[in-house]
């Protein structure tokens, strides 16, 4: 939507956090050109593009949420396929099937669109728990078991997923067991008021947001880009009393006399990855407290179940979780 940024195709050079880095500024660029604000929610879904982990995007209809994923794909020249679960989504429906072929006389696997680079989910918890489960179970592990063989999934696959906070009818909410399976969940807020103006200032320029070429969006990057910057989480360093901060915070949420479930230690892992990620898409080659505190609450809040008093104060997992990272020390 800004019409000022100009379209050009950013080749990265030099090391692979140089690389990152300037992965996000050429692809913040291109995507600013269709969304207007949510820069912290770019970012973060970049962090897990860089990290190799699946996001979950929650928020009210009309955010934005669709919008940043197409425009995010078409910025790293991706493959990108979008599903509307439904209630009565089956899993063939996202993994593929066995037609049969008149001409041929014989069967032949009709892939699903679940074989793309990048998938966006639409309202993931209005679908039931067995296409869920296909869905999750190919996302940890990489690959599909369709009719007998193992096919795998592209290097690059994430999903993005989305879901409304606010409606639970006919819905099926996702168990803690596939919560823990995304590296981040993601609030996607309102626009502030001057984005808003831009908005429909934009709309009324006659910007489409179904029509991202219209608009000027294009590739900062290649699919094989961007892979070769996930190398750069190899070049970030971590001191030991960042890993130490990182276990320390984790165990802190299982020690809560308010939360009933803490984060396990796969929600450690995905800490760090995602840390090294942010750092490089900052251009460093290190990890800061700073960098751990900001993802803590994208990482680990999906992860907790509160305690029965902590639900009747009306408190939220960001609550209490801000309560946790305050009263752990911060290494210096």
């Amino acid at each position: 939507m800004n019409a000022n940024d100009s379209a050009s195709t950013l080749v990265p050079t030099g090391s692979a956090v140089q690389a990152a880095h300037a992965i996000r500024e050429g692809v913040l660029r291109e995507v600013r050109k269709a969304v207007v604000g949510q820069d912290e929610v770019l970012e973060l879904m970049l962090c897990g593009l860089i990290a190799g982990g699946h996001v979950l995007l929650e928020g009210v209809p009309g955010v934005a949420k669709t919008l940043m994923a197409k425009a995010l794909a078409r910025s790293i020249s991706s493959d990108f396929k979008r599903i509307q679960f439904t209630p009565d989504l089956m899993p063939a429906d996202i993994l593929g099937t066995s037609v049969f072929d008149l001409k041929t006389q014989g069967f032949v696997l009709v892939r699903g669109p679940i074989f793309t680079d990048l998938l966006l989910t639409d309202e993931i918890n209005r679908a039931p728990a067995k296409t869920q489960s296909a869905l999750l179970e190919a996302m940890q592990e990489r690959g599909v078991s369709l009719e007998g063989r193992n096919l795998p999934l592209s290097p690059l696959f994430t999903v993005f997923a989305t879901q409304n906070p606010v409606e639970s009818e006919g819905t099926y909410p996702l168990p803690e067991a596939q919560l823990d399976r995304f590296l981040l969940k993601i609030d996607v807020g309102y626009p502030a008021p001057e984005e808003e103006d831009a908005i429909l200032a934009s709309v009324h320029r006659g910007f489409d947001s179904g029509d991202l070429a219209r608009a000027g969006v294009s590739a900062a990057v290649t699919k094989e880009g961007l892979l070769a910057a996930r190398a750069a989480l190899n070049e970030v360093n971590v001191e030991p009393p960042v890993l130490s901060y990182i276990r320390k915070l984790v165990s802190a949420t299982r020690a809560s006399g308010r939360i009933r479930l803490g984060a396990g230690p796969r929600a450690g892992v995905h800490l760090l990855l995602a840390a090294k990620a942010l750092a490089a898409l900052r251009g460093r080659n290190f990890v800061t407290p700073d960098d751990v505190r900001f993802l803590a609450g994208p990482v680990l809040k999906h992860r907790l179940l509160l305690s029965p008093d902590a639900e009747l104060d009306g408190a939220t997992p960001s609550d209490v979780l801000r309560e946790v990272v305050q009263a752990v020390e911060v290494p210096r």
